[in-house]
């Protein structure tokens, strides 16, 4: 990963550390201030993003374009708001439901997997520890509608053990921005 040269000359020892595969590794105060404020609102001109981290507005777009290659921002999406869909299309229906697999092999939650995150209701999938094998968050319209993706999701496959789930009553937080420390 690195590589140490050691030049001496008068007397004088200096070391050099140079990176092989020159990837953004680490994160400096600007690059954070440019995450923070992207995963707050992407939709910041370059312009302002630049005016608001102090840097010019080259500068910025060339960190950003880094910071993208570099895979430290995966995507940028518009979070919809829930309560207007829910009025507008019925999808009234949040589930956080645990799932426990019969086999675990890794083939096994593999193919189970496979079958969660390529279901659209499915909005978000997790393989936790202890517990269940699984933590998924599903979207519906309204019960005869949960129940048509638990059949498909569920009963369809012989490896799932057992299925617990917890229907939302009320979303009191609901983020989608991680807490970066910047400056401290």
């Amino acid at each position: 990963m690195y590589d140490i040269l050691f030049h001496s000359s008068i007397n004088l020892k200096f070391y050099f550390i140079i990176t092989k595969n020159m990837e953004l590794k680490e994160l400096d105060t600007i690059d954070l201030q440019l995450l923070d404020s992207l995963q707050r609102d992407a939709s910041l001109s370059n312009v302002a993003l630049a005016e608001k981290v102090n840097v010019s507005p080259p500068t910025c777009l060339r960190r950003i374009k880094r910071l993208v290659e570099g895979g430290w921002i995966e995507r940028q999406v518009a979070v919809l708001s829930t309560d207007r869909l829910a009025a507008t299309l019925g999808h009234g229906l949040t589930a956080l439901v645990e799932v426990s697999l019969d086999k675990q092999g890794s083939e096994h939650l593999d193919a189970f997997e496979v079958r969660a995150v390529t279901h659209d209701a499915v909005q978000q999938c997790w393989r936790v520890s202890p517990g269940p094998d699984f933590m998924l968050v599903v979207q519906a319209r309204d019960m005869p509608h949960y129940l048509v993706i638990s059949q498909v999701l569920f009963t369809q496959d012989a490896n799932v053990r057992n299925v617990k789930a917890f229907f939302a009553t009320k979303r009191a937080k609901f983020m989608t921005t991680w807490p970066l420390q910047i400056g401290q």
